[in-house]
């Protein structure tokens, strides 16, 4: 490829990168769902995140983060629900999609390997560093909603075991 023409590497690249992120989605729906615990060091808040202060902060997430598409998890999962179906069942499967797509769009960023290697270097490295700013921002997004999930999750924890202590001096 080195010697095509611009239009044939864009070309080539433009149909690479779809089979790549095709390939990677059903990946993401075939690996193990233990790959995608929240409790595992990649999912892990970072110190600087500030628990995702740092994507409101910083990135002023909640201004641009509804205008993206959203894409509906595997067996029709989707935050639509939430205002009705809140439990800790429902919070933990929303946090694990999170995660899942987390890993999906860190997955789809490795093209950026195969377009350095495949193209002469600076027209990879410009592809490739389009492809990792176009999932950039779904990564933010699904570690933002992950630390807000677990805050709301440790609170409704806390308050079924406030309700339940109350609930225990009455029976006493």
């Amino acid at each position: 490829m080195r010697e095509a023409s611009i239009w044939t590497i864009l070309f080539v690249n433009v149909i690479l990168a779809a089979v790549w992120h095709f390939i990677m989605f059903i990946a993401c729906l075939k690996v193990k769902l233990s790959r995608f615990d929240p409790s595992l060091r990649f999912y892990q808040a970072k110190a600087w995140e500030k628990n995702g202060r740092w994507y409101s902060k910083y990135l002023k997430i909640n201004a641009w983060k509804d205008h993206l598409p959203q894409h509906t998890g595997k067996d029709g999962f989707t935050k639509e629900h939430m205002e009705n179906h809140i439990t800790l069942s429902y919070l933990d499967r929303f946090i694990m999609e999170t995660c899942r797509g987390e890993w999906d769009h860190w997955m789809c960023s490795l093209y950026l390997i195969v377009s350095l290697i495949i193209n002469p270097f600076w027209i990879g490295l410009l592809l490739g560093i389009l492809v990792l700013v176009g999932n950039l921002p779904f990564i933010a997004i699904q570690r933002y909603n992950r630390f807000r999930l677990q805050t709301l999750r440790k609170r409704m924890l806390r308050e079924q075991e406030r309700i339940a202590s109350h609930s225990g001096e009455v029976l006493a």
